[in-house]
């Protein structure tokens, strides 16, 4: 299998979505985006992608040319239209301004609307959390998931992040999509040729499966039972409705071409670290070190970091037909 530096991965990223009709500027920050996941050995939300996300481009159902706007409504407050692009270059504008915002009054927030996936939901808040903030990310999805005891998707797996910073070293990190697993992984089963375990989702009929071609066309099954639709339910109100964007049953398909563009929205919530305790970041690494005294434990996100690493030394080693089909894009 082929081995890239990031470097190299970054320009194959950026050169093939420009190549499918993407602004350059865009292009750059989803290539950033994805190439930052696989290198964080999250697969299901890197280059894969690309393949999903150049198909919807070239139809229309993803603007490769969006402008993205920003407004204030309220002092603390940005609005962010991504024109039906790709949520990355709204999310870029968010990190851009909020920092700023948040150590003048002490906490601000962004709503981004006419969005589309938001890829690792970790990235943006880790970025805002190295600016000493603290961070929460709230993101809607395209319906995947049934209320508790119901059988029609009203839900997506709607992923909430949170980041958190800590002296003279990489931030906490919490990622989590509200469905067992995140659908990404799902997708790249299906991708592989490689059965999914069971208990991540029930086929059409409510049965389970390990075909993830049947958990596709079915239904995910939530994390922590009823708790994981009530979670997925305050995450569409908060990234849904409270912005502007469509509920999840409204949007149409991440993964597809078909349709008209998904429309869903994000929510970011940031706190400056020291408004209420000057000592809060002490405090913080004074917990992680509770946590990471005792053998087997660790803090979120660990294994991530190591990967990143890694991918800076070693490069990305990608499956010889990933590469062929975005060549051939």
């Amino acid at each position: 299998m082929p081995v890239l530096t990031l470097t190299e991965a970054s320009a194959l990223a950026e050169e093939t979505l420009i190549r499918c009709g993407v602004r350059r500027e865009a292009a750059a920050s989803t290539a950033r985006a994805l190439v930052g996941a696989e290198a964080d050995g999250l697969a299901s939300h890197g280059l894969m992608r690309l393949i999903a996300y150049c198909a919807q481009v070239r139809v229309g159902k993803v603007a490769g040319g969006a402008d993205v706007t920003v407004s204030r409504p309220r002092p603390g407050l940005l609005a962010i239209d991504a024109g039906h692009g790709f949520a990355y270059p709204a999310l870029d504008a968010a990190v851009a301004q909020l920092p700023e915002m948040t150590r003048a009054q002490g906490i601000a927030a962004a709503a981004l609307r006419r969005s589309h996936h938001c890829g690792a939901a970790g990235r943006p808040v880790e970025a805002l959390a190295a600016q000493n903030c603290v961070a929460l990310l709230f993101a809607n999805a395209p319906a995947s998931m049934a209320p508790w005891g119901g059988a029609r998707p009203v839900f997506g797996t709607n992923p909430i992040a949170f980041a958190c910073p800590l002296p003279g070293r990489a931030p906490i990190v919490v990622d989590l999509s509200l469905s067992k697993v995140a659908r990404g992984n799902i997708v790249a089963a299906k991708q592989r040729g490689e059965p999914i375990p069971e208990g991540w989702a029930v086929d059409a009929e409510g049965r389970p499966t390990t075909d993830p071609a049947a958990a596709l066309a079915g239904t995910m099954i939530p994390l922590g039972d009823a708790k994981g639709t009530a979670l997925a339910l305050m995450v569409e109100l908060l990234a849904a409705g409270l912005v502007g964007a469509r509920f999840a049953a409204e949007a149409s398909s991440f993964l597809d071409a078909e349709g008209d563009p998904p429309a869903t929205g994000q929510l970011i919530i940031v706190l400056d670290a020291a408004a209420f305790a000057e000592d809060a970041l002490e405090r913080f690494a004074q917990l992680a070190a509770m946590i990471e005294d005792q053998d087997g434990a660790r803090l979120p996100g660990s294994r991530r970091l190591a990967a990143r690493a890694r991918a800076a030394t070693e490069g990305l080693t990608l499956p010889d037909r990933l590469l062929a089909e975005i060549e051939a894009l």
